[in-house]
């Protein structure tokens, strides 16, 4: 399951700086349109919430070894 989370979060966060880089080069009007910041949003979120899941089963896994 670690392995899942990780590789999505991974794909998100890509997706998320391509829509960025995208914005940046190609037409600053993406930013208007209400369906592509929507996406990028979306993406941003779920890389963010893969990063939390990953600390949060890390520090799970820290404190069930600690224990005798």
């Amino acid at each position: 399951m670690k392995a899942y989370v990780i590789t999505t979060g991974v794909v998100f966060g890509l997706l998320t700086v391509a829509h960025l880089l995208r914005i940046a080069g190609e037409n600053p009007r993406l930013a208007a349109d209400p369906f592509y910041v929507a996406i990028t949003l979306a993406s941003a979120a779920l890389c963010v919430w893969a990063m939390w899941v990953l600390r949060r089963a890390g520090a799970g896994a820290a404190e069930s070894s600690r224990q005798p």
